[in-house]
């Protein structure tokens, strides 16, 4: 065989080889990936625009309890130690946040152990502003769920639902706990019938709210809650923006915090259209 010959048999071996090599590498690559991220979940369609759908946190904001949950503390200053550092206290609860199962049950998924590909859902958006506005104390119910799947269609597989009440209009001024003389509060929110009716006809991930609480502010016994959580289904309160989404087609994201044991936690969710 000549010496060229020999060369071209030689570098064709090593080529082969380094193609082989690579392949097995992306493979492991891709399997490694997988393993992490787990399946991915459908999207409601190619995202054209993100919109942000959370409210800025600060010291002042609303809380259901009526008292400052959101504190900030200056440990350290960029003219006096060459950068900021800031210390928070706050209560998981406070801004727009995940209700994580564990909130309400006994032995439900921390906000860490909610699957990461839950997070991602489909966003079925239910207006009930107009009955909202007449009456603060309105609630998601079958109906306006019948209504909006005469309209649009089935709710998707794994969708996150969110009652669009307009509520989120006033989270800078007394109406948004909207308290009574009484001290009891006066907002919307989900009927319990609406929420075993998604758990009982739907493969639903979560609801969302753009108030206080998934249950209505007069609510003394959060049935919604303790029917929903357990189920190991996630809520989110305090939504901002769902006038800027439609009704159907847009994919919600939740940046749900990642700690050992929490019941929930303030997150930046967003939506793509």
């Amino acid at each position: 065989m000549c010496d060229l010959c020999v060369m071209n048999s030689v570098k064709e071996r090593m080529l082969s080889r380094r193609d082989f090599f690579r392949a097995a590498a992306v493979g492991t690559g891709i399997a490694a990936t997988s393993s992490i991220t787990g399946a991915m979940p459908a999207m409601a369609q190619a995202p054209q625009k993100i919109t942000d759908m959370t409210h800025e946190l600060h010291s002042t904001f609303p809380t259901y309890g009526g008292g400052q949950q959101f504190h900030v503390n200056q440990v350290f200053e960029i003219a006096k130690d060459g950068y900021n550092l800031l210390e928070l206290t706050i209560n998981e609860h406070t801004g727009t946040h995940m209700d994580a199962p564990l909130h309400f049950s006994a032995d439900g998924q921390s906000v860490a152990e909610i699957p990461v590909e839950n997070l991602i859902a489909p966003l079925c958006v239910v207006d009930i502003k107009a009955k909202a506005a007449e009456d603060p104390n309105a609630q998601v119910t079958p109906d306006d769920l019948k209504a909006w799947i005469a309209t649009h269609g089935d709710i998707p597989k794994g969708a996150c639902v969110a009652m669009n009440s307009g509520w989120d209009a006033h989270v800078n001024s007394g109406k948004f706990r909207n308290a009574g003389s009484e001290g009891i509060m006066h907002f919307p929110g989900f009927h319990l019938e609406a929420a075993q009716m998604l758990m009982e006809d739907a493969d639903v991930a979560g609801i969302a709210v753009d108030t206080l609480s998934l249950d209505y502010g007069q609510s003394k016994d959060f049935a919604v809650h303790y029917a929903w959580l357990p189920s190991n289904r996630w809520g989110i309160e305090c939504l901002a923006n769902l006038d800027a989404l439609p009704p159907v087609g847009a994919t919600l994201i939740v940046g749900a915090p990642k700690f050992r044991g929490g019941t929930g936690g303030p997150s930046r969710v967003m939506a793509m259209v």
